[in-house]
């Protein structure tokens, strides 16, 4: 996909989150490779629901900011995805309801924050390693994905939201959907208890679909 198509892109999948409550008034990033080595990457205090594609920030291969608006100050956090990751080519970090929510719990599990209530969560995801609390925009976030984006497609930053990676910028909002949806189902599920996957399900899921096997030390 050439650079003036992911930009529209990125516009079009930023609206359909913002209309869905995935995203609220200047919260959450989106960022993209493009095909010279560079990046696209959401402004700062952007809405999604009203991004203009020519205004959109670009980043050249080694980050630094070279048009449109100031880039967000997240935007450190996706580098690090990326150059950790060569098969990545679109990051997401949200501030959606379930998600957000479930990042506030105590007690969570720091290795995985989901169970695998469903296969599309394991196939799209696989596991959900929590980061520990770091304010918006601090360098240690960045240091904190760059640890874990080897073996991960997302994380859970603590009391903030997800990070979710994905081959190309459609790919990471379809991940970041799952995620969010499989939130939603464990919250809806938890008062009742719930049957998930057993470790030979999950291990079939990541033999078919070439899901990342996780090791258990990380």
């Amino acid at each position: 996909m050439n650079a003036s198509a992911l930009r529209e892109q990125m516009v079009v999948l930023a609206q359909s989150m913002f209309m869905r409550g995935y995203s609220s008034g200047g919260a959450g990033n989106l960022s993209a490779r493009l095909p010279d080595g560079g990046f696209l990457v959401t402004p700062t205090n952007s809405s999604f629901g009203s991004l203009d594609p020519a205004t959109l920030s670009e980043l050249d291969a080694e980050g630094h900011w070279v048009s449109g608006e100031k880039p967000s100050k997240e935007s450190l956090m996706h580098l690090a995805f990326y150059r950790q990751r060569a098969d990545i080519g679109g990051v997401v970090h949200l501030h959606s309801p379930f998600l957000t929510a479930l990042s506030c719990l105590p007690g969570l599990d720091p290795v995985d924050c989901l169970p695998p209530v469903t296969p599309y969560f394991v196939m799209r995801v696989g596991k959900l390693p929590l980061v520990p609390y770091l304010r918006p925009g601090h360098p240690g976030l960045a240091d904190e994905v760059a640890r874990l984006a080897p073996n991960y497609n997302a994380m859970l930053l603590a009391n903030h939201g997800p990070v979710i990676g994905g081959a190309t910028l459609r790919d990471a909002v379809f991940n970041a959907e799952e995620l969010e949806d499989t939130a939603r189902l464990w919250f809806t599920l938890r008062p009742h208890g719930m049957v998930i996957l057993n470790e030979e399900q999950v291990t079939e899921l990541q033999t078919v679909y070439r899901t990342k096997k996780i090791p258990t030390d990380c």
